[in-house]
């Protein structure tokens, strides 16, 4: 017999909504925010100012870049500077709640934290993507000089504007953003797969909360202007 794919669906559409909006797990009945790491958790000596720093996640990865003396900069959803202009909130470690609401308000910043804020107890990977880019390094201080000029508030869109595209445009010279490529090939593959209406229905809302787009086989064309100008 044909297993159905909505309970696969469903499970994989959670799974982008949490990669969308980044945010960290927290412990088993935790009830609130987890402090990060205590400074001094990860040895710094080993990382060179203009370095592209990932930190994988169990559903996501995140992206930052090196600016020397235990500083990242990494481009964050965050709802806070279009509220205020104190630096002294905004620069507070970035709550879920913010991450949330800056993914609907589409408003980032790309901000500079400790490592331990950025990585918030994950492993970090060095330069891992620059196989991916055989060729387009860009210098390490050029990468650097990029990032500094981006830090501020920014527009957020998972499609145009997500951590990953901010890195890839220090290091590379070119934004790009690999995971959210495969998000959207998935969502075109279970969309092709015609065995499940309810599947599709899924899909097409997830679209729309995650993409701002919906595909043409799940909503009237009628709304596909509007959901363009969601995805920012």
């Amino acid at each position: 017999t044909m297993k159905n794919p909505v309970p696969q669906a469903a499970s994989l559409l959670l799974e982008k909504l949490l990669l969308l909006v980044h945010i960290r797990p927290l412990p088993a009945g935790s009830g609130g925010e987890t402090p990060p790491p205590a400074p001094g958790y990860y040895d710094t000596s080993c990382f060179k100012r203009g370095d592209l720093l990932e930190v994988p996640r169990t559903l996501f990865i995140h992206f930052g870049i090196y600016l020397g003396e235990n500083r990242v900069a990494h481009l964050m959803p965050d709802i806070l500077p279009t509220i205020t202009s104190d630096r002294r909130q905004i620069q507070q470690v970035v709550t879920n709640k913010r991450l949330i609401l800056g993914v609907i308000a589409r408003t980032a910043s790309v901000r500079v934290d400790t490592v331990e804020d950025f990585a918030y107890g994950g492993s970090i990977l060095v330069n891992h993507m620059d196989r991916l880019f055989e060729g387009q390094v860009l210098d390490s201080e050029e990468a650097a000089r990029r990032a500094e000029e981006l830090v501020g508030t920014t527009a957020y869109s998972l499609l145009w504007n997500n951590c990953e595209h901010f890195v890839t445009y220090c290091r590379y010279g070119a934004p790009v953003s690999f995971q959210t490529e495969k998000f959207c090939e998935t969502v075109k593959m279970i969309i092709r797969d015609q065995r499940s209406v309810l599947a599709s229905v899924l899909v097409g809302l997830a679209s729309i909360v995650c993409l701002g787009v919906a595909p043409s086989t799940t909503l009237p064309t009628i709304f596909i202007p509007f959901f363009l100008w969601m995805a920012g």
